[in-house]
């Protein structure tokens, strides 16, 4: 029951950012995104993966590295389309 509720915490959390990355790629517009915050946003998801790899804890390390890929994503999209 505890893996089913973090896991389901987990995923919640993941997926809450793909609208933004999806509305990124359609519009090619990273406007008023904060790299700041994003770049923050990262490193505390690098630290909840540490975290469950101390704990040896699967949905934490599987919805965290999700999440990373996701923000990591649209950090580089801000960049590379600030840029144009």
């Amino acid at each position: 029951m505890q893996n089913t509720i973090g896991l389901l915490a987990g995923i919640l959390t993941a997926i809450a950012s793909m609208p933004q990355l999806i509305k990124i790629i359609k519009e090619k517009k990273p406007t008023d995104l904060s790299a700041f915050m994003l770049i923050i946003l990262i490193a505390g998801f690098c630290f909840w993966i540490w975290y469950g790899i101390l704990k040896d804890d699967l949905p934490i390390l599987i919805t965290n590295s999700f999440s990373l890929i996701v923000n990591s994503s649209i950090l580089g999209l801000k960049f590379n389309y600030s840029k144009r």
